[in-house]
This record gives structure tokens, sequence and C-alpha cells, in this order.
């Protein structure tokens, strides 16, 4: 009977770590979708079509636009609340790897799923009809603003700030890196497409980093000058690229960048140890 219980124990373990698996693949194909997507804009913005935002909503009203695109919207939400439960999962029960069960790589994924559980909410308002809702921009003015009527406001804006920045920072040299490599498992996949996926996992990391870098240094400028006005979104984030002395080329490379993240994360759809 002891033998018994131990099977249907590993039994359910086994269910448990497929539905995980499943899960986890879904919202980082979803994650993919919206990363090329935005990237995709970016482009558009830098030869001159402004009229679309470079972040999720702008994303989300391509996907409604194309046949089948409420259809899209949804799946893109459900696809979202995936990577929640996936991260919840990580936060419970630690995720794959040796060291998965430290407290700071739970507190991590903590993180990742009030995160995700923010976006997927909204994405399944705007799925249901409630609107196009706020960008990115207006949304992180709003909440510097708020967060800067609080006692030592300016100190917690530019505390976080410095942390997006830094993360952002992090987030580069690791993919330059190619830390990702230990998270991948690709045996019997050929030499070719390994490499294929470096690159795009170099290149895409690379320019997802500058983007959070970038926007937390103005998380910075508008804590240093009490300015709500200065946070930017992703969207403004994007066109301050273009207003460099590169120019629009700027923006070019960094829309590229997320398009090959979006694809990067299509591959770690399909091969990444969960």
């Amino acid at each position: 009977m002891g033998v018994d219980i131990r099977r249907e124990g590993l039994r359910t373990a086994s269910r448990g770590g497929k539905g995980r698996e499943v899960v986890a693949r879904c919202g980082l194909a979803t994650r993919g979708v919206l990363y090329v997507l935005v990237g995709v804009i970016a482009v558009r913005v830098a030869f001159g079509d402004g009229g679309q935002e470079a972040d999720r909503r702008g994303a989300l009203q391509e996907l409604a636009a194309r046949p089948f695109g409420g259809f899209l919207v949804w799946a893109v939400g459900l696809g979202l609340v995936c990577m929640m439960l996936w991260r919840l999962s990580e936060a419970v029960f630690g995720s794959a790897g040796p060291d998965g069960g430290k407290a700071t790589k739970r507190l991590a994924s903590a993180a990742r799923t009030v995160f995700y559980g923010v976006v997927a909410f909204s994405v399944l308002s705007f799925a249901a009809g409630s609107g196009a809702g706020r960008s990115s921009d207006e949304q992180s003015r709003d909440v510097t603003r708020k967060a800067m009527e609080l006692p030592g406001g300016p100190w917690w804006v530019g505390a976080v700030g410095v942390a997006i920045a830094v993360a952002g920072v992090v987030i580069a040299v690791q993919a330059a890196r190619r830390k990702f490599r230990k998270r991948l498992a690709m045996t019997g996949v050929s030499q070719g497409v390994r490499k294929a996926v470096e690159f795009l996992g170099v290149a895409g990391g690379i320019a997802r980093g500058a983007v959070f870098a970038t926007a937390g240094v103005f998380l910075v400028y508008a804590a240093v000058r009490y300015d709500p006005a200065q946070a930017k979104g992703m969207d403004d984030t994007l066109r301050a690229f273009s207003q460099t002395p590169a120019g629009p080329w700027l923006l070019v490379a960094v829309g590229v960048g997320l398009m090959l993240f979006g694809v990067f994360s299509w591959a770690m759809a399909a091969w990444r140890r969960v």
C-alpha cells in the first residue's frame, strides 16, 4: 500500500510538472508576440509613422485590427495569465535548476507574478471591451506623480529609477555573457540552430536591457527635477532613442533588437528548462 501511495504521489508530481511546463511555454510564446509587435511599431516610428504607441497598448491595437483580432487579443491575455501562473509556481515551489529554491529567486519570481498579473488584467480588460486604456507613458507619469506626493516621494522614485536602470544594465550584461544558455535544454539540436538562438538572445537581450536602463534614467531625472512629466513609459523611452545624435537609426536598431528578443522568447518557449 505504501508503494501505491508513493507511485500516486509521483504521478501527481508528474502531472503538476507537465502543467507547469505548458503554462510556462504558453507564457513565453505570448511574451514573444508582444515584443515582436512593439519592435515592429518602433521601427515604423523611426521611419516617420508615429501614429501608434510603441508599447503594449499599441501592440494590442495592432492585433485587434487584424482578422480574428478579438480572438488574438484574448489569446494574448490568457497567455499572460499563463506567464503569471508559471512565475507564481516558481515563487512557491522554486524555479528549475540547482539554486532555484533560493529566497532571492523566489522573491524575484513573486515580483514577476505581480507584474504579469497586472499586465494580464489590463490586456483582458482591453479584450473585454473596456476601452483602449491608457498608454504606458500616461501610466508612468500618473504613478510617478502619486509616488512623489508621498513622504520622501522623490527619494522613493529615484531609488526605483536606479533599480530599473541597474536591472537594465544587468539584463544587457547577462545577455552579452550568454547567461541564458544554462536555462536552455537543446540536446540534439544542430550547432547552427544553437548559434542562431545565441545570437537572438544576445542581440535581443542587449536591446531589452537598453530600454529598461533608459527608462530608469528618465525616472531618476524626474525625481531630481521633481517633475513627473519627465518619467517615460515604453513609447516615450523608445522615441527618445531617435532624438540622439544617431537619429532614427538608433531607434531602428533597438526596435529590431526587440523583435529579435521576441523571436528569442519563442525559442525559449521551445527549449527553456522549466
